[in-house]
């Protein structure tokens, strides 16, 4: 009787196990964008393709796919640009770049040594792919920063990111401009830093008419400024004139076919932010009291304003102050 008793009971905890089991591989199914069309490459030029990254923070249900990437093909190879936001989703992107093409993937170029743009680089590495980036980058692969902020990304975004997870460097760092030529299409790399960061770089393709321009434009969301030079991110959006682009892809939210217009969103919260910290910051008043006193409607509803929008102005004070 004891042991009926015994094993009935073995016999209902493993089917919870099983059941337990089923319900976390359907859970991480449903978190895994590689299943998700959102993870789908969307072409937006003859030979040009990006994905689009959430408009989320960062998380290990998410995996880190809060930024976007894209993609050129050429007849002599692939040239991809940023890695996401951890190795996995490097790896689904390398599936679904195959899928487009037979073409070999040959180089990578790195917009901004950002978390979210940059911890994929190791898969491209591995594949052979060359790694272009800005010599500014050096300076963040060797701070303690970016030693930092990757133990915490192994925590916070656990299991996308773990122990095997590294910080890239590039096989071509640029410090001018910067022409790169693969099957006959040109890729214009321009520095433009420091701006949403030191070493932040801006890709033209003129066959494409499609300008990358990374985290100096944000669509649909809340910028993210972090330590940003403001003054030096206006002044890099007004150089965008100069390329005869019609479309740009940044390095988060939807392709921009209106450039004019959609770059208008991300120069009027900068502008915002240094209109309504500066008094404050020159007179060296509280930032509290500039903060509350400012009238955040326009923006307060949109994406990761809670999480972003009193960091990105205590930033913008301290910049200031120090210009």
């Amino acid at each position: 009787m004891h042991q009926k008793l015994i094993r009935r009971i073995g016999i209902t905890l493993l089917i919870h196990a099983i059941s337990l089991g089923f319900a976390q591989a359907q859970a991480l199914k449903k978190t895994s964008v590689s299943s998700g069309i959102l993870f789908k490459p969307v072409q937006v030029a003859p030979h040009t393709y990006f994905v689009q990254g959430l408009a989320e923070m960062g998380s290990s249900q998410n995996q880190n796919f809060i930024s976007n990437a894209g993609f050129v093909v050429t007849p002599k190879g692939v040239v991809v640009i940023d890695s996401l936001g951890s190795p996995t989703l490097a790896k689904h992107l390398i599936k679904e770049i195959q899928k487009v093409t037979s073409q070999k993937i040959v180089a990578v170029i790195v917009t901004h040594y950002h978390a979210d743009h940059i911890y994929g680089l190791q898969e491209f590495k591995k594949i052979g792919a060359k790694i272009y980036a800005q010599n500014e980058g050096r300076n963040y692969l060797s701070s303690e920063t970016a030693k930092q902020r990757l133990i915490a990304s192994r925590v916070d975004f656990a299991p996308w990111i773990d122990e095997n997870t590294r910080l890239q460097g590039a096989d071509i760092w640029i410090d001018r401009e910067y022409k790169l030529t693969v099957g006959g299409i040109d890729f214009l790399i321009s520095r433009v830093g420091p701006a949403h960061a030191p070493e932040d770089l801006i890709i033209y393709v003129p066959t494409e008419h499609a300008l990358f321009v990374g985290d100096l434009v944000f669509r649909g969301r809340i910028p993210y400024v972090g330590n940003a030079d403001s003054k030096g991110w206006l002044a890099s959006l007004d150089r965008f004139d100069r390329f005869k682009s019609k479309i740009v892809i940044p390095g988060h939210g939807a392709v921009s076919t209106n450039p004019v217009e959609d770059i208008r969103f991300t120069r009027a919260y900068l502008q915002y932010l240094r209109q309504s910290m500066s008094t404050a910051a020159i007179n060296m008043d509280s930032f509290e009291e500039a903060y509350k006193q400012t009238d955040w409607s326009e923006y307060e509803g949109m994406p990761l304003f809670r999480a972003a929008n009193r960091m990105n102005a205590y930033n913008v004070y301290l910049s200031i102050q120090a210009e």
